[in-house]
């Protein structure tokens, strides 16, 4: 796993957002809720929206076109959607923001 610094050492704000991140040629939707981060998948698998223009709602991230529900712990998308986000592990460390990013299977030989 490749450990990737997204954010700076400046992201105390207590404010939430949704922003977009480009990590290893691709774009992921960071959110912060509370004290906690999320790292996830920045396209919405059912009409390609970008998630990072979505809101939060109950531990959700909801889909700005169809409002596609997408818990931000699993990706496990709302009961009868049938589909799912990609979630990464994140880490807050004194210098900033990390997301871990797993190597390709044909990179590890």
């Amino acid at each position: 796993m490749n450990w990737i610094k997204i954010l700076p050492d400046r992201i105390s704000s207590s404010e939430d957002f949704i922003i977009t991140v480009q990590v290893s040629g691709r774009k992921l939707c960071i959110v912060k809720l509370g004290k906690e981060f999320y790292a996830v998948q920045n396209k919405c698998p059912h009409a390609g929206a970008d998630l990072s223009k979505g809101w939060c709602a109950l531990g959700k991230l909801v889909c700005p076109y169809h409002r596609h529900e997408f818990d931000l712990i699993s990706g496990r998308g709302a009961e009868g959607q049938g589909n799912y986000i990609d979630t990464y592990p994140i880490e807050l460390r004194e210098d900033g923001l990390y997301v871990g990013i797993s190597k390709p299977w044909w990179k590890l030989w």
